[in-house]
């Protein structure tokens, strides 16, 4: 079996770098210090200089489109702090409250348009679920239904552009961020569509109540209420699908629109609730660019070995002839 500068093959090297790994999640390492170690075991174990992974790290800083990640943070923290969201699931109710499973669809419905403005899971569940989950029990559903329809809504936040994850993933791998975003509308269509059709059977299943119908009267009020609110997705899609400004231009430009809903247009936000919000985007903000970090460092170390091309022939062909690191020539 060759071996690599280390004097290690393929599989000892992944053997030794899974341990790593996995000492370090046991010990209750947060998952950035958990990958960190696992690129340092790899460069260190493969016969390379240590040094390059703090210099992937910070190569990875030296990125125009992250700049596009605290700012989708920061817009959704200050939509959630001005209570747009109530406007939404408002509108979303008149429409579909009153079918069977109504609410469940209304919440399926408001969580789609919530993942058009924020771009993450943990955001719209937290931005929607607490008024849905309210309205579903006073409905008559069951808590723990309730709380299920919300959670598997809000997965549609990552899939909807703005994506916070595309916005990583795109980074770490060099793809086109605006081409990410365009393929994640009809999946997120889709995933929303299909939850709907399945809160269908559960309602009928369940003998869900219908809701009397508000009326068009009543849809027209709650769509004008939130419309400024609503026009904060088809002012970001439509200006990046258009080519009007960038993914990360179009960050910016959705956070002042937030600014100016929260202050101008529905005056729901105060100037001292600010700071607050900018320390709270600043810690998640925090996290997320450690997480890319140390992606990139270790993305980088795969790369560099040809691990993926050495792992097809150790998968179909019983792992005969597998090299590593300084070993591929």
């Amino acid at each position: 079996m060759p071996r690599c500068a280390a004097g290690c093959d393929v599989t000892e090297l992944m053997v030794q770098i899974g341990a790593v790994w996995l000492v370090a999640i046991l010990a209750g390492l947060p998952l950035y210090a958990s990958m960190g170690l696992a690129a340092f075991a790899f460069v260190h174990f493969g016969g390379l200089n240590d040094s390059i992974v703090p210099q992937k790290m910070a190569q990875a800083m030296n990125s125009f489109p992250l700049i596009a990640a605290p700012l989708f943070i920061l817009m959704g923290n200050i939509l959630g702090a001005a209570k747009l969201t109530d406007r939404i699931v408002a509108f979303a109710s008149s429409l579909l409250g009153w079918v069977r499973g109504g609410y469940a669809h209304a919440s399926i419905l408001a969580s789609m348009i919530f993942a058009g403005m924020v771009g993450s899971a943990v955001a719209d569940a937290a931005g929607t679920g607490a008024i849905e989950i309210r309205a579903m029990k006073r409905a008559g559903y069951r808590p723990e239904t309730a709380a299920a329809i919300n959670a598997a809504a809000a997965t549609i936040g990552p899939i909807i552009p703005p994506s916070l994850p595309m916005v990583i993933y795109g980074i770490t791998a060099d793809a086109s961020i605006g081409r990410l975003f365009l393929a994640g509308v009809i999946p997120g269509v889709m995933m929303g569509v299909s939850l709907m059709i399945m809160v269908g059977i559960v309602a009928r299943a369940q003998g869900f109540e219908r809701a009397p119908f508000g009326g068009f009267r009543n849809i027209w009020v709650t769509f004008r209420d939130g419309f400024p609110a609503l026009m904060a997705p088809v002012l970001l899609l439509g200006g990046m699908f258009s080519g009007l400004f960038t993914p990360t231009e179009a960050a910016a430009v959705a956070t002042l629109y937030a600014l100016f809903l929260g202050f101008v247009v529905y005056r729901t936000l105060e100037v001292k609730q600010l700071p607050a919000l900018f320390v709270e985007s600043a810690e998640t903000t925090g996290l997320v660019t450690v997480l890319v970090m140390v992606a990139a460092a270790l993305g980088w170390c795969m790369s560099i070995s040809r691990l993926p091309q050495t792992l097809t022939p150790l998968l179909v062909g019983g792992g005969s002839g597998i090299r590593c690191c300084s070993c591929w020539r």
